[in-house]
């Protein structure tokens, strides 16, 4: 008789062992293989968002959070951080609510504490042409030493279509005396001359005619707005925005009256408003 094969030499109670063995090192492979499929990491939680979104689970998330939550540190498109949001959310009545409230300082105020018109850029056009040239609705003609000829402006306050530049006044939106009240007294000389030039924002001056400019003088919403009621809310939110940006405070009349004007004009547009 023949050899009997190996195998078959086993006893039942060794065969069993043998299976047993067998299936344990199958199932260790197939655990370390679903491990490796799925990497560590934003890719691994890439991964588990995709899936929820396929069973219907992330399609109820806004889509920020979605976003949001698949960036890590180092990735290529991290999600911005508080400091790199714009300010345009805020509602006009929220940036009121955050000026601080002090009493006017008036004492030691002088306007040539506030050096203007300075040609920051040295193109030579000061300050003030610079405003008038951004702002022309028909554009002047520029010649030597920025001398202005032609052009056509509207102005803001009041809606006078005016075509000589020498008709016009460069408004401070906050005027440099209620500047000084409202904090820039304790200011240095660099960031009192910054603020009497900003150029940065398209709101902070602007060209207006020269009556309605010499109507208006120091005073805040409190005891002037334009005469043009459909530039109220403008000048209200640009009021506000120049308060946040140089970080001025307000009187207790102010306030009220920006908060009760403000009330109107909910869906007037507030822009970003960088720092200096």
């Amino acid at each position: 008789m023949g050899k009997v094969p190996a195998v078959r030499r086993l006893s039942s109670s060794s065969r069993l062992v043998l299976i047993f063995l067998v299936v344990a090192f199958v199932l260790v492979g197939v655990a370390s293989a679903t491990k490796g499929g799925a990497p560590s990491g934003s890719a691994g939680r890439g991964n588990a968002v995709a899936t929820a979104g396929s069973s219907g689970i992330a399609s109820t998330l806004p889509t920020q959070i979605v976003a949001t939550g698949t960036a890590t540190p180092g990735s290529a498109n991290p999600p911005p951080s508080a400091s790199d949001r714009p300010t345009a959310s805020s509602t006009l009545a929220t940036l009121v609510e955050q000026l601080p409230q002090a009493p006017e300082h008036r004492d030691g105020y002088s306007r040539d504490l506030f050096v203007h018109w300075i040609d920051a850029d040295g193109d030579g056009c000061d300050t003030r042409r610079e405003v008038l040239i951004a702002e022309a609705v028909v554009p002047p003609d520029v010649g030597p030493g920025c001398h202005l000829s032609g052009g056509k402006w509207v102005s803001l306050y009041d809606g006078l279509v005016l075509t000589d530049a020498s008709d016009l006044d460069i408004d401070h939106v906050v005027a440099l005396a209620e500047a000084w009240d409202s904090g820039a007294y304790a200011w240095t000389s660099q960031r009192r001359e910054a603020f009497a030039n900003d150029l940065g924002v398209p709101w902070a001056l602007i060209a207006v005619s020269a009556a309605s400019n010499r109507s208006k003088g120091d005073r805040d919403p409190a005891g002037w707005v334009p005469p043009l009621r459909a530039a109220r809310c403008e000048f209200i939110v640009d009021w506000v925005a120049v308060k946040v940006r140089w970080q001025l405070t307000v009187d207790t009349a102010e306030r009220q009256a920006l908060l009760e004007l403000g009330s109107e004009c909910t869906t007037t547009p507030v822009p970003s408003i960088p720092r200096p």
